[in-house]
C-alpha cells in the first residue's frame, strides 16, 4: 500500500526563523538555533483576533509552560530524537451539563449544535465518581457481600447435612450458587472452574501512569469541588436542579459557552433542560466547569509539522509505504529538519511504520537501487509487502520497489488470460511475474541485479509458485535472444518490459527473433508492453516515435496508457502492441 507524497502551502500561522521583516499577525512565531543544536520555537498568541473554531496548537494553554496565558513555547531538539511530547499538551476550559445517564443520549440529539463537536473528542464524557451519587459514597464504602453470607450459610448447611452432599454434588452446588466472590475461600474450586488468566501489571507506579498518558488522546475532568459550591448562583434561580441518585454523564458544551452562567445559554438549551410538550417534567441537571486536556497523540501529523517547521516551508503531508518502511522524498529546504519530520511521522503512524527513510539521490545505476538515509526507527530495510494478496520480501537497500505502481501492475495483469505465457524482461523481485503466475500458464522472469534475483527466488518459494516460473539472471537483450533461440516448451504470448528509463532502447533485440524459422510454422507473435518516460508536449506521439526507431519499423496499432505523472511535465507511459511480423522475421537484427 502506498500514499502519494503531496505538498501543500504552509499554514498562514506558522513558525518562522529570525528575520528583519515584521512577523505576521495576529501572533508572531520566533525560532532560534542554539550552539548545542537545539531548536527552540516560541509561540506568542494574540487573543485580540479570534481563531477558527475547534482545537489548535495555537489555542489553549500548556499546563507545564509559561504561566503567562498569552504566551506558550515549544522546545524541540534539532535531531528530533528527544522531542518533549508534554509540550504539545493543550488545556481548554469549557462548560458541561451533568445530566442523568438515561437522559443523556436524547438530550445530546436535541442540543447537538451547541455541543463541543471536536474531532476525535466525544461530546458525552465520563469522569471519576459519576456513577455514584456523592451523598451515597459513605454508605457504599463497605457494602455487605451477599456472596459471603450465602457462602457461610451453605458452609453451615454442609456441616449439618454432611451425608446429603457428595464431593461432586457439593462442587456443582458451589458453581451454581456462588459468583466470583465465593471463590475467595475455595481456591481449588476456582482453579477447576476457571481458566488461567494472565496477570496484569499494576499501573499504580510512575511507569504505568506515564504509559497511560502516552497512549491517551484526551481527558476530561471537572474543575473545583462541586459539593462546596453554590450552583444556584451560576445557573440562576429559575434553573435550580435537584439531586439524583443514579449514574450521571457530562455533555460538553461548545467552547464559546465556557465560564458562562445558565442565563447566558441559548434558548434552545434552556428549552431542552426545562422541558417541553413532549416531556413530563424538567430534567435534573447541573452546570459544571470542566478542563479538556489534549495530549500529543491527539494532534495529526500535519498539525504538528505546521507548528514545528519555520514559516514558508512547504509541509510534507504524505509518503510512500513499503511494508513497515515510510519512504520520503524530501526537498532541500527540508534537510535541516529531516529527523524532526521523520520522528513525527514515526510517532503518528506507529506501529505500522517502524522505519522512516529518505531518498538521497535519483536512481543512476543499472540495478535501479536507491541510496537511502535512515532518519528514524530501526535500521532494517528488509521488509515484507503484501500486494493483491501476495507476499513479497524486499530489501530497499539492494533492490528496486515502487508501491505506487501497484494499481498499474494490477491493470496489466488483468489483460492476461489463463493460456498466456509471460516473459518479464526486467522482473525485479517479481511483483508482475509472481502475480501473473497465479493466473497465466507459465512465466519466464529475468533481472540483471543478482540480489533482486535472489529475492525473486525467495518470493517464488514463499508463494509456492516454483513450478510455474523460470528465473534468469542476465542482461535484457541477451535474455530475450536466448529465450527465443532455444526450443521452449511454450510459445511466449506476452512480454513485459518495465524499465521506464531504457526499456524502449531494448526493443531492438526483438528484430529478427524468428529469422531462422519459417512463417508457415505458425510462430506466435508476442504482445509487448513497454514502459517509458516522456517530457514532450505530446508524450504519446514522442514515445511512439521512439518505439519505431528502436524496431526500425512503423508500428501502426499501439495502445498508449498514461500511468502517472512522475514530475511536472514528465509522464510515465505504457505502450502495448503486437510485434510486427516484418520485424520478427527480419534477416538481420538491429544490434
Amino acid at each position: 500500500m502506498s500514499s502519494l507524497l503531496s505538498l501543500r502551502p504552509h499554514h498562514p500561522f506558522a513558525l518562522s526563523l529570525p528575520c528583519t521583516r515584521s512577523l505576521f499577525r495576529p501572533f508572531s512565531l520566533l525560532s532560534s538555533l542554539s550552539s548545542n543544536q537545539t531548536l527552540t520555537l516560541t509561540l506568542a498568541l494574540d487573543y485580540s483576533s479570534p481563531l477558527s473554531h475547534g482545537p489548535s496548537l495555537f489555542k489553549g494553554r500548556n499546563p507545564d509552560a509559561n504561566p503567562n496565558p498569552n504566551q506558550d513555547s515549544i522546545a524541540v531538539a534539532a535531531d528530533a530524537e528527544s522531542i518533549d511530547r508534554s509540550q504539545f499538551t493543550r488545556v481548554f476550559d469549557i462548560s458541561a451539563l451533568r445530566v442523568p445517564a438515561e437522559e443523556c443520549s436524547a438530550l445530546e440529539r436535541r442540543i447537538r449544535g451547541h455541543l463541543l463537536n471536536w474531532p476525535r473528542v466525544r461530546n458525552i464524557a465520563r469522569v471519576e465518581g459519576d456513577d455514584v451519587d456523592p451523598d451515597l459514597k459513605n454508605l457504599l464504602k463497605n457494602p455487605p457481600s451477599v456472596s459471603e453470607d450465602r457462602l457461610k450459610s451453605l458452609d453451615r448447611k454442609s456441616e449439618i447435612e454432611e451425608e446429603v452432599f457428595s464431593p461432586v454434588l457439593y462442587r456443582e452446588k458451589l458453581v451454581k450458587d456462588f459468583n466470583c466472590r465465593g471463590y475467595v475461600n475455595f481456591r481449588n474450586l476456582a482453579k477447576i472452574s476457571r481458566p488461567k488468566k494472565k496477570r496484569r501489571r499494576k499501573e499504580g507506579g510512575g511507569e504505568g501512569k506515564e504509559r497511560r498518558v502516552k497512549d491517551e488522546i484526551y481527558s476530561v475532568e471537572v474543575v473545583g469541588d462541586e459539593e462546596d459550591e453554590d450552583w444556584s448562583i451560576l445557573i440562576g434561580e429559575g434553573f435550580k436542579g435537584g439531586k439524583w441518585s443514579g449514574p450521571t454523564r457530562l455533555l460538553l458544551l461548545d467552547e464559546r459557552y465556557a465560564k458562562k452562567g445558565m442565563d447566558e445559554m441559548p434558548e434552545a438549551v434552556k428549552a431542552a433542560l426545562l422541558g417541553g410538550p413532549m416531556q413530563n417534567s424538567p430534567l435534573i441537571f447541573e452546570l459544571v466547569q470542566c478542563r479538556v486536556t489534549l495530549y500529543y497523540n491527539y494532534w495529526q501529523m500535519n498539525e504538528l509539522l505546521e507548528a514545528l517547521l519555520p514559516e514558508g516551508i512547504i509541509v510534507p503531508t504524505g509518503f510512500e509505504t513499503v511494508g513497515h518502511i515510510a519512504h520520503l522524498n524530501l526537498r532541500d529546504e527540508h534537510q535541516p529538519f529531516k529527523k524532526l519530520i521523520a520522528q513525527v511521522i514515526l510517532d503518528k503512524n506507529s506501529p505500522k511504520i517502524q522505519t522512516v527513510v529518505n531518498k538521497i539521490d535519483a536512481i543512476q545505476n543499472d540495478y535501479r537501487t536507491m541510496e537511502l538515509d535512515v532518519l528514524a526507527g530501526n535500521h532494517s530495510l528488509v521488509t515484507t509487502v503484501i500486494e493483491n494478496g501476495i507476499r513479497f520480501q524486499v530489501d530497499l537497500a539492494s533492490v528496486y520497489w515502487n508501491s505506487r505502481l501497484a494499481t498499474e501492475r494490477q491493470r496489466l495483469i488483468s489483460c492476461f488470460s489463463n493460456s498466456d505465457v509471460v516473459c518479464d524482461v526486467f522482473s525485479g523481485v517479481g511483483p508482475i511475474a509472481i502475480t501473473a503466475a497465479k493466473k497465466v500458464k507459465y512465466v519466464y522472469a529475468n533481472d540483471l541485479n543478482p540480489k533482486a534475483v535472489d529475492y525473486l527466488e525467495r518470493n517464488i518459494v514463499l508463494n509456492k509458485l516454483d513450478r510455474k516460473i523460470e528465473v534468469s539472471n542476465m542482461d535484457g537483450r541477451r535474455f530475450v535472444r536466448s529465450i527465443y533461440a532455444s526450443q521452449r516448451a511454450y510459445n511466449i504470448t506476452q512480454v513485459v518490459m518495465n524499465l521506464p528509463k531504457d526499456a524502449a532502447e531494448f526493443l531492438d533485440c526483438f528484430r529478427g527473433i524468428f529469422c531462422k524459422r519459417h512463417k508457415d510454422i505458425g510462430c506466435t507473435l508476442p504482445k509487448i508492453h513497454v514502459y517509458g518516460f516522456s517530457k514532450a508536449e505530446n508524450p504519446e506521439f514522442d514515445f511512439h516515435e521512439r518505439i519505431n526507431m528502436a524496431l526500425y519499423e512503423t508500428v501502426k496499432e499501439v495502445d498508449m496508457h498514461r500511468v502517472r505523472l512522475v514530475a511536472p511535465g514528465k509522464w510515465m507511459l505504457c505502450a502495448s502492441f503486437i510485434l510486427p511480423q516484418t520485424a520478427a522475421f527480419a534477416k538481420t537484427s538491429a544490434g
